[in-house]
């Protein structure tokens, strides 16, 4: 085992740890749930275009970035087909096999960038919602922590990539890596 691998397998193990705590599983399993092929980033995309009218373009823009982003991630899992963690207990069943790269983490930092540049609600709800639900994954013992990083940066990059497109008719810029807008 490397260097690297014997760092993802001690940080996961310590993380999974807090698993046995039963508030901190309830916690992880539910953001497990929600956020199952990208349901809750999409439901918030959704729930968004409809209740702000005058940025609806750019809230299903957002959500169809975050939906291509999972939808990456999944792709990517196909190709690099790294087995999920074995040496923790995990708490959740999960749709596949494969770990890297964590397609939640994917599509939380997806939303975290494409959300987080609608508006002062989602810069200030999303990215703490989303750091929760990349966290979580690593709590119940289903990725390491390396698949996480790598979904995240996915995520983000894909988010950023598409950051104009969401922006159109709201305002133009490019993206940072912290999901802000330069104009």
């Amino acid at each position: 085992m490397d260097d690297l691998d014997d760092m993802d397998h001690r940080i996961l193990s310590a993380l999974r740890a807090y698993g046995s705590d039963p508030r901190v599983a309830a916690g992880a399993r539910a953001l497990s749930w929600a956020g199952e092929h990208g349901a809750l980033w999409l439901a918030a995309g959704l729930v968004g275009a409809a209740a702000d009218r005058t940025r609806r373009g750019a809230w299903l823009r957002g959500t169809a970035l975050i939906a291509g982003a999972h939808l990456t991630s999944m792709g990517v899992k196909r190709i690099v087909r790294r087995p999920r963690p074995a040496h923790v207990e995990p708490l959740v069943r999960t749709a596949g096999r494969h770990s890297f790269p964590s397609s939640h983490a994917t599509s939380a930092a997806a939303a975290a960038v494409a959300y987080g540049a609608l508006g002062p609600l989602g810069a200030q709800a999303i990215p703490p919602l989303a750091a929760a639900m990349c966290l979580s994954r690593l709590v119940v013992g289903v990725h390491y922590p390396s698949d996480v990083a790598a979904g995240a940066a996915l995520g983000a990059l894909t988010a950023c990539a598409g950051a104009r497109w969401v922006r159109q008719g709201v305002r133009s810029g490019v993206c940072d890596v912290t999901g802000g807008v330069h104009d």
